[in-house]
């Protein structure tokens, strides 16, 4: 027979308690700023965590590097830009990319995600330097490919021996004429996490790329998408509710999108962030070089489009887009709050944690309140303080090292392109009326009080989250799906889907629906029982034990 579960009692501060007691003292008083329980209300300011620091040596940590944010995250989704990962082939490998990225090679068919593009450095490349293998590789790529761009991503062997990527960047591109070459110093090494290779990514994407298409685009209500990475086709179905409502997306960084989407990135009147942490420094330059004003959506979760979809409305300020907005909504709803309500009447009550990069810590929460699902505990994986606090606590936050790692670029209004998209009235008007640019709220707001907060969780504390606070579902990413399904609890994979989705806009919260009531309601998770658990082989202590 299935194991009843044992309902566990212990208050928030027991369950930080006993996260902690493992660690030796230094250790726990620095992973004890990162544990934050949610103790905030309306009346009070929201409680401050220690967040963007490196992790402690030794620490399985679920984050990934630099690389893998500039390279693997935000120009890995573009299709007709040509990636070469300068370095050994161990890190060439991500080349391929890790996450299910999906892309619509339209009418010119030309999709290079599927190729690895690597300079395979050796032992005598690392001795001698590896410019010349680099030029021949971007060489070899032009040859055969004739792309529009290529782009050129360090890896931690690059930058310790100096190779000048960006020289022989020029120099090819220079050389080609017709193919924008450049380059990023994304190596591993360089950042807290892969959040400093978004930002190094932003700043060359915006310095090589953005605004080189001067041509016009046509559409009435142009916006340009940010932070929207199709993965499981997410942008497939974002894309087909703004064409329903007639809205005209630019540009998307970086999900299915192409080199002429990025240099045409000025055109929009108005862009719309989804994953702020990824590219929020994009959306800053724009406003600051053209005069394009951002605002902060959310497609994950039907509510949370419905409610996006009337901000990008009230902001065009157009009475036919309005209603033709409203008119989409009331056409999707139905079907979302049928499945909705079928699904509730199982996953009333469940509980879930969500430990998931980016937003979608934030913006998951969302679909699991529509199924009546309760958050028990969360926290990225590579988040600043603002992504917990909101973006009002930026201008406390003081450089460190590991931040003027990264090139801060300056950003000025351009003499001929900057125009603002509404005049100061209009501005005024919108913001009088309760309208937000520049503004996110953290996720500490939308967690109850006496919720675990945890920045950088890793794989002790998930173990020892499961075994304390028995959620019915786990979402995280690839690293620790298996170790917490062999814990008993279904685990979502949310990084790339598993082999799901999409779980954007409406179809997508369908979508998720059934997923998540699959998994939860499903009692094959409490026969589970890892080997280990089984029959042990090792015991130990540690040393301070």
């Amino acid at each position: 027979m299935a194991k009843t579960k044992k309902v566990v009692q212990l208050m928030p501060a027991d369950i930080k308690e006993e996260l902690l007691k493992k660690y030796p003292p230094k250790v726990a008083r620095k992973r004890a700023k990162q544990i934050l329980i949610n103790e905030a209300t309306e009346a009070e300011a929201p409680p401050e965590i220690l967040a963007n620091v490196r992790t402690i040596p030794g620490i399985i940590t679920m984050r990934g590097c630099t690389y893998a944010g500039c390279k693997g995250v935000i120009m890995g989704p573009t299709r007709d830009i040509l990636n070469i990962t300068h370095g050994p082939i161990g890190c060439g490998f991500y080349s391929w990319l890790t996450r299910r990225n999906q892309t619509d090679a339209s009418s010119d068919g030309v999709n290079y995600m599927p190729y690895c593009f690597s300079t395979d450095m050796q032992d005598q490349d690392i001795i001698f330097g590896g410019e010349k293998k680099l030029s021949a590789a971007i060489q070899e790529a032009y040859d055969i490919f004739h792309p529009k761009g290529i782009c050129v991503f360090a890896t931690c062997p690059v930058g310790l021996i100096g190779d000048d990527i960006h020289a022989v960047s020029r120099k090819m591109k220079e050389k080609f004429g017709d193919c924008n070459v450049f380059a990023f110093s994304c190596e591993g090494y360089k950042g807290v996490s892969q959040s400093a290779g978004h930002h190094i990514a932003n700043n060359q994407v915006f310095t090589n790329l953005v605004g080189e298409n001067t041509e016009p685009k046509e559409g009435k209500y142009k916006i340009n998408l940010l932070g929207e990475y199709n993965i499981g086709g997410d942008g497939f179905e974002i894309d087909r509710i703004m064409k329903k409502c007639g809205i005209t997306n630019i540009s998307t960084f970086s999900g299915n999108s192409t080199y002429d989407q990025f240099a045409s990135a000025q055109h929009a009147d108005l862009d719309c962030v989804m994953c702020h942490r990824s590219i929020n420094y994009v959306a800053d330059m724009l406003e600051t070089k053209y005069g394009i004003p951002w605002i902060k959506v959310n497609f994950i979760g039907a509510e949370s489009t419905a409610k996006s979809l009337r901000k990008i409305a009230e902001y065009f300020g157009d009475q036919e887009l309005i209603d033709r907005v409203e008119a989409v909504i009331a056409e999707e709803m139905p079907e979302v709050k049928a499945v909705a309500a079928d699904v509730r009447t199982r996953t009333e009550g469940k509980t879930a944690m969500l430990f998931v990069g980016g937003s979608r810590a934030h913006h998951y929460q969302d679909l699991f309140a529509e199924m009546g699902m309760k958050t028990l505990s969360a926290g990225y994986e590579f988040a600043h303080r603002d992504d917990y606090e909101g973006r009002q606590v930026i201008p406390e936050l003081k450089p460190d090292a590991d931040s003027r790692n990264i090139e801060e670029i300056e950003v000025t209004a351009d003499e001929k392109l900057y125009s603002p998209r509404k005049t100061a009235d209009e501005f005024k008007a919108l913001e009088d009326a309760g309208f937000e640019f520049k503004h996110y709220e953290g996720m500490n707001d939308q967690m109850d009080k006496g919720t675990l907060i945890i920045d950088d969780l890793n794989q002790y504390e998930a173990d020892k989250l499961v075994e304390l606070l028995k959620p019915d579902i786990f979402c995280a990413g690839i690293k620790e799906k298996f170790s917490i399904q062999k814990l008993g609890v279904p685990m979502k994979q949310l990084h790339s889907y598993d082999s799901g989705g999409p779980y954007a806009g409406f179809k997508g919260a369908i979508n998720f629906y059934k997923e998540i009531d699959r998994l939860v309601s499903s009692k094959v998770w409490s026969y589970m029982k890892a080997p280990w658990q089984e029959s042990p082989e090792l015991t130990a202590t540690f040393v301070w034990e």
